[in-house]
């Protein structure tokens, strides 16, 4: 299966963050042409190019559709595992979920790594995956309902302190 992105379409590039495909184009290399999405991520304001070839394997994505974002927003306010508390161990664990890149995922680290907090400060590098998985749930979830950014960030926080 290969993914085909139109110009103009909202993406999802994990651990980068929600993007948008501003063209295709052609790029020559040792003789051999090679099409590449040329995508602008408003988080970094960074423009990237990624082979069209390689998008499936750096898991860029579609913005999921309404009943997934809800979905991942009911998953913030639900139970969850323990977490282990060496914090190198955790920012291992969620680093490697929050790379598999889908928005159940963004939301499970978010999740754990909120109620993390609660208990004791997060390390620079934990504060860091957190902040960046949080904002990539928010502008994924705000572009898929229709919603600002501000609406959905207290969508986000009202459930993750309704959990017990």
């Amino acid at each position: 299966m290969s993914v085909n992105f139109q110009i103009d379409q909202q993406v999802v590039y994990p651990c980068q963050g929600v993007g948008r495909i501003l063209s295709i184009e052609d790029k020559t290399f040792k003789n051999e042409t090679i099409p590449y999405y040329v995508i602008y991520l408003e988080v970094s304001d960074m423009t990237v190019m990624v082979p069209v070839e390689k998008a499936e394997d750096l898991k860029i994505r579609a913005i999921v559709d309404q009943d997934m974002a809800q979905q991942a927003l009911q998953l913030l306010g639900e139970d969850y595992d323990p977490i282990p508390s060496d914090w190198k161990q955790r920012y291992e664990m969620n680093l490697a979920i929050s790379k598999k890149g889908s928005i159940i995922d963004n939301a499970t680290v978010v999740r754990a790594l909120y109620h993390r907090s609660k208990v004791k400060e997060l390390p620079i590098l934990e504060r860091k995956l957190y902040d960046s998985t949080l904002k990539l749930l928010e502008d994924e979830i705000a572009l898929s309902l229709g919603e600002s950014k501000e609406a959905v960030e207290t969508m986000i926080f009202t459930r993750l302190d309704s959990h017990p």
